[in-house]
């Protein structure tokens, strides 16, 4: 399975802010959206990702308050981006190499959507549970031998 049919089953549905952003606007819509990660967007390409690692890194520098500051001060600056070609056990090594739950999917610079680790985990597991029921259905279907 490829990035871009993950997002076919996802959605098209993307959350983005700009690096001037309060860091405050920012979480409000974290919350609001129930989403885990923003992308940030500046002249109509991808600059950053905020997540909520950035926003407790944040919480911490701030001496326990989210502070004043904006999203360009907290967020990953050039992050690691995937084409909608990506296949998922590529993503998953990704992720799982650079520590990373959240994954642009970018084509020609322009945001397609975000592929996030719930994202790889369950679309592996579709793809799992979907062969364990062709294999189950080969095997019922299984000729009788043929005596001689």
């Amino acid at each position: 399975m490829k990035a871009s049919e993950m997002l076919k089953v996802k959605g098209d549905i993307l959350y983005t802010v700009t690096p001037d952003t309060t860091i405050i606007n920012a979480v409000n819509v974290m919350e609001e959206k129930d989403i885990g990660s923003l992308v940030v967007m500046e002249a109509g390409e991808v600059a950053g990702m905020l997540t909520f690692r950035e926003v407790i890194k944040a919480i911490h520098s701030n001496g326990g308050s989210l502070g004043a500051g904006t999203v360009r001060q907290y967020m990953v600056k050039n992050p690691l981006t995937v084409s909608p070609d990506t296949e998922v056990n590529e993503i998953r090594r990704a992720m799982l190499e650079k520590h990373v739950r959240y994954l642009p999917v970018v084509n020609n610079k322009i945001l397609l959507g975000v592929i996030s680790f719930y994202d790889v985990a369950k679309a592996v597991l579709d793809a799992q549970s979907f062969e364990n029921q062709m294999l189950k259905a080969y095997i019922r279907d299984w000729p009788a031998e043929q005596e001689g």
